[in-house]
């Protein structure tokens, strides 16, 4: 993100090369929502460089893993998938946890070694025992990339975990930093982006319904899941549903 940033500082003062720097941006990392709400609010804002700052400022400020590790029940068994960024910060915050990591597309066992440098349970299962853990936590922690009005992006594998979670029982918090929820328009942009050419079945990220998720752990807090999606700031911008060129 700081390299992106410094790329629109230097287009600050060049609307039409900012709308470029901005869609060749999205082209090279088409899943990320807060990089798509970087783009929207500095091409509307009245003084593109100060909105740079100030959306650094806000990424770098984010409270959503700080709140989380003190969300989450004490002594719970919890299922991740993968490497999460900020799933895995809030982790290593607790000690009391038993932590059911998924090697979602082979990233788990990374989490695996930094949570087992400390205190707590961590046990790393293979992708064909997810839905088995998912079924046997006391909560399911699934972090996205971005989020729309009724769906959210995720890797591979969160989908079935919503599922078995959903029908068992279990509580399924989707983990949404800032930045990750868009507006309508700017997630069926994003989607078109990141999934338009790719089988659903062989990409690395897929859409999960938002209707499988029981709470959005974000920058505010355990809220509910309408409450998290109105909460969008990211504004609408035509411009960047073009194609990078």
């Amino acid at each position: 993100m700081r390299e992106t940033a410094g790329a629109l500082l230097s287009f600050g003062h060049d609307p039409a090369g900012l709308v470029t720097t901005c869609r060749r941006m999205l082209a090279r990392q088409p899943s990320s929502g807060p990089l798509m709400w970087l783009a929207s609010r500095v091409l509307t804002a009245a003084d593109p460089r100060s909105e740079v700052r100030a959306c650094m400022e806000a990424i770098s400020e984010d409270r959503t893993a700080r709140l989380l590790s003190r969300q989450l029940p004490v002594e719970a068994a919890v299922c991740v998938l993968g490497w999460p960024d900020l799933i895995g910060r809030a982790l290593r915050l607790r000690g009391d946890l038993r932590v059911l990591v998924v090697d979602a597309l082979g990233e788990g066992h990374h989490l695996v070694r930094r949570l087992s440098e400390q205190d707590g349970w961590v046990d790393e299962v293979a992708e064909s025992g997810l839905g088995a853990a998912a079924a046997s936590a006391d909560v399911v922690l699934l972090e996205t990339a971005a989020v729309g009005p009724d769906e959210f992006l995720a890797v591979a594998g969160s989908r079935a975990a919503a599922a078995v979670a959903h029908a068992a029982g279990v509580p399924v918090w989707l983990i949404a930093g800032k930045g990750t929820v868009l507006p309508g328009p700017m997630w069926s942009s994003l989607i078109e982006r990141a999934l338009g050419m790719v089988e659903a079945w062989e990409a690395d990220e897929e859409i999960v319904p938002l209707a499988l998720v029981d709470r959005v752990a974000g920058p505010d807090g355990l809220v509910s899941v309408p409450e998290a999606v109105s909460s969008t700031d990211c504004p609408v911008v035509p411009e960047l549903f073009c194609a990078a060129i």
